[in-house]
């Protein structure tokens, strides 16, 4: 009977290739927008995640997420390093210059800062320069975007010079960094250096970064910092995820990326689920003529549902391998680095898709149930 109803659904090939074009469009979509999604959301928290010495960040209490803080007074770093617990912590600078190339070339950019003397919060993976290079006066790192986009098809090359504030600054370092939301170049700077380039202000400091001693539970410590200073403290994970729920909360993108996604499930349960019926309709005879010589209803509904089951496979796995292959492609480009399909999401179409197949079989399947097999002598 297998065999059967494999040959019933390949007969008319143009309905066949609709089903499974459906699907497969179905899958893209979800998978492709939901992917994006992610990566979207991702990168609010990108510039958080890049910095790996330190485990907890120590802000104004006010803050929301990650890339509006009100500056700190210069003795909170004091206050956060008298906390029992706290093997180092050092002050961390996040400003939005404008940097100038020679060429007149300019663009705002952000401007992460390390510490002066154990250049900690640094950036890791290094494609020219070394850390150590950081320490020579007036200078700093740029990230690849940045690179690309002030010296276009260029080798990368220490030693370019840039304006910033009415400062002559040249390049030491060129990084590798997570793509941020806002998509602006990534500078670095020594943190006296980030002051000076970003001019002053009452307050300079941004955040705190903190490293917790051995043995010291990280969120045990958030809690006594926030206890004993009056600042808020979190890891870098639940400082990523609130970053990512503000954004979530306050702008459209959940909404606008979620009407797509559902515009893409609807789609495809109308158009496969139209497709589908029409094809039972078309071979009601068969299906007849299977009831008349004495094959059970249940029999005949496993063989609508293997059909189902087959071209939501074939379907499925076509959209999917057009999202790998769009994200393997584009994802060399400089501005979409960081957007990947994740198997979390591939699983989620997965069930998508067996959604829409379970709903494109059932009226199938009840119109067939019904059928009274003397169908197969009308006319």
């Amino acid at each position: 009977m297998n065999f059967v109803a494999i040959q019933m659904l390949l007969g008319d090939r143009i309905k066949y290739l609709g089903l499974v074009t459906a699907v497969a469009f179905s899958t893209f979509l979800m998978s492709h927008q939901s992917s994006i999604f992610a990566g979207v959301m991702n990168r609010t928290r990108s510039q958080i995640l890049d910095v790996q010495d330190a485990g907890i960040w120590v802000m104004d209490p006010a803050t929301q997420y990650f890339d509006e803080a009100k500056a700190l007074p210069d003795q909170a770093l004091y206050r956060v390093r008298s906390v029992e617990g706290v093997e180092w912590a050092v002050a961390m600078r996040k400003g939005t210059p404008v940097a100038r190339a020679a060429d007149g070339t300019f663009r705002t950019v952000i401007l992460m800062s390390v510490d002066d003397d154990s250049l900690a919060g640094a950036p890791r993976h290094m494609l020219a320069g070394s850390l150590a290079d950081l320490r020579q006066p007036d200078s700093l790192f740029i990230d690849r975007a940045a690179y690309y986009y002030f010296f276009p098809n260029q080798p990368f090359r220490t030693g370019r010079v840039f304006e910033i504030n009415d400062h002559r600054v040249t390049v030491s370092g060129i990084f590798e960094s997570s793509a941020p939301f806002t998509n602006l170049p990534i500078f670095y700077a020594r943190y006296s250096e980030a002051l000076k380039f970003q001019g002053r202000e009452r307050n300079m400091m941004t955040y705190v970064l903190v490293k917790a001693k051995p043995g010291v539970d990280e969120n045990t410590l958030c809690q006594r910092i926030a206890r004993e200073t009056g600042f808020h403290a979190m890891t870098t994970q639940e400082f990523g995820w609130a970053t990512i729920d503000y954004y979530f909360k306050h702008t459209g993108i959940p909404l606008n990326f979620g009407i797509t996604i559902t515009v893409a499930l609807l789609v495809g349960t109308l158009v496969a689920g139209q497709t589908f019926y029409i094809f039972t309709l078309e071979n009601l005879k068969q299906f007849g003529a299977l009831k008349a010589i004495g094959v059970t209803n249940w029999r005949i509904t496993s063989m609508i549902l293997l059909q189902a089951g087959m071209v939501g496979a074939i379907g499925y796995s076509i959209g999917i391998a057009m999202t790998a292959a769009f994200y393997e492609y584009f994802s060399k480009n400089v501005d979409l680095r960081g957007f990947f399909l994740p198997w979390q999401i591939a699983t989620g179409t997965a069930g998508a898709v067996l959604v829409i197949i379970v709903i494109a079989s059932f009226m199938s399947i009840r119109r067939v149930l019904v059928l009274e097999p003397a169908v197969v002598f009308r006319g």
